[in-house]
Order: C-alpha cells, then sequence, then structure tokens
C-alpha cells in the first residue's frame, strides 16, 4: 500500500490494515518473547484485569527508542507509512502489549456492573486517551495520541477476543469533540470536559458506523486514527491458553490542541 493509499483509507475510514510483511513478523516474534517473563510476573503479582482474563500491559514492552526488541528492528510497510505520513514519534515509547485469555471478559469486583455490561454488549468501545476521572467518570484528554499502531503478537482463532473498529466512527467523534473543546473554556485542552460530547458521539457511532472485528496475524499490522472507536470483542473461540497478544504503540502529540484537528 502507498503513503497515498494508507492516508486516504485513515482518512475515510480511520484505519488501514496492512497485509503480512516478514519484517513485522520477525518483529512480533521477538516482542512476544520479551513479554512472556513480564507477562509471566504480571500473573503472579495479581496484574490481570476482568477475573484474569486480560492484561492491558501498558508500557510493558521492552523496546528501545527506536522501536527495536532484542536487536529485531521495527519496520514493515506498516512503519514505512507512519514515517511518510510524518506520523512518526522521535522516539518510540514503550509499547502496550495487550493479552486476552479465554473466557474474557470474566466479572471484575473493579467494575461496576454497568461498566461490566457495556464490556459485554459493546466491547468497551473507547477513544483513547479520554481517561474517566473521579467518581462521576467525567471525560478529559489526558492523553493526545497522535495515533495507534497495533501489531499482532500471536496466530490465534478469528473468535479469541479480536480488536473492533467502528469506521468511519473517527469523524463523527473528531467532529464532536472538536466542537466541545471550541465551545468550552480558553484554558488548557485538558480542563474541558468532554463528557457528553463524547457520549452523544459514540452512540452516534454505534447506530452509523458497522461494527467489525479485525482478526489479524502476527505480520499483519493496523494504524486507527486516534478519533477511531474500536474495542475488543468477547472470547468466542476454543480454549488457547497463550491468549491473543497485540502490541500498540500510542506515541503522545507535542502539542495536545492538534489532537483535536483532522
Amino acid at each position: 500500500m502507498t503513503p497515498d493509499a494508507a492516508a486516504r483509507a485513515l482518512a475515510a475510514e480511520g484505519v488501514v490494515v496492512f497485509e503480512p510483511d516478514p519484517r513485522t513478523a520477525r518483529w512480533a516474534a521477538a516482542a512476544w518473547e520479551a513479554a512472556g517473563p513480564l507477562m509471566a510476573e504480571a500473573q503472579r503479582s495479581g496484574g490481570l484485569r476482568c477475573g484474569g482474563t486480560w492484561l492491558a500491559g501498558v508500557d510493558l514492552l521492552p523496546n528501545a527508542a527506536d522501536g527495536s526488541v532484542a536487536g529485531v528492528p521495527l519496520a514493515g510497510a506498516s512503519v514505512e507509512a507512519v514515517v511518510a505520513l510524518g506520523l512518526a514519534p522521535a522516539a518510540w515509547h514503550a509499547a502496550q502489549v495487550s493479552v486476552t485469555w479465554p473466557g474474557y471478559p470474566r466479572p471484575d469486583a473493579a467494575e461496576s456492573a454497568g461498566a461490566a455490561r457495556y464490556r459485554r454488549q459493546r466491547d468497551a468501545a473507547h477513544v483513547d486517551g479520554l481517561l474517566p476521572e473521579g467518581p462521576e467518570r467525567r471525560r478529559h484528554l489526558r492523553e493526545p495520541h497522535a495515533f495507534i499502531l497495533g501489531l499482532p503478537l500471536t496466530e490465534s482463532h478469528a473468535d479469541a477476543a479480536p480488536l473492533v473498529i467502528w469506521p468511519g466512527s473517527h469523524r463523527l467523534i473528531g467532529r464532536a469533540l472538536a466542537a466541545a473543546r471550541a465551545a468550552g473554556p480558553s484554558g488548557p485542552a485538558g480542563d474541558i470536559d468532554l463528557t457528553d460530547a463524547y457520549t452523544a458521539a459514540r452512540r452516534a457511532a454505534f447506530d452509523l458506523c458497522p461494527r467489525v472485528p479485525l482478526p489479524l496475524r502476527p505480520g499483519q499490522a493496523v494504524l486507527l486514527h486516534r478519533h477511531l472507536l474500536h474495542g475488543i470483542a468477547p472470547w468466542a473461540a476454543p480454549p488457547a491458553p497463550e491468549g491473543r497478544g497485540v502490541a500498540y504503540f500510542r506515541p503522545e502529540l507535542a502539542e495536545p490542541e492538534a489532537w483535536f484537528g483532522d
């Protein structure tokens, strides 16, 4: 896929899926091996969520600033597209390693009944960076990600809790949040309460945009627009002890105000 084609897809649908690339597959194998001991430690220390069926794994992967893991470079068509689109960060942060296991999502004492129901029925669909805070769970922009780059780490059944997206939702949500920012006070972007605009736009996206599971394989990659609604489907596959693992890079913009743009 050419950079121009990737840019068009990202603008139109909010997602670009890259076909298998051997360079990306080599990186995925190295990343999964490197993450193994850290996942095991999280399991031993009770660091799993959803009744032991999900490791959020934020900043878990011990990759270098150039994205490499154990000397294996972060490479492939997806990385080339990120560079060509002018999105590549000066340094790659430690990637998230999200892993789900059979039974996801089991009930979790840390979640309310409503949150657990939303996770089961709506795949916990969300836009990254809008963190719920306080007893009323009001949402503010705390992590202005430039994009999300997902790199599958395991060979998994299609119904083994795949990533789910709502193509086109980025346009609805982006417009709503930009309007809320413009109507709010002139202070820092993080001061704006985006809860109502976000909730209404998310509801509209469920009505107007298709729900699309993306059960990708190692060597493939997916690039998501920062405003795209996405989540994780419940596990509906046969048991698989290794689970489904995906690494996510979510570099932050230097200027939070830019997050509200296209």
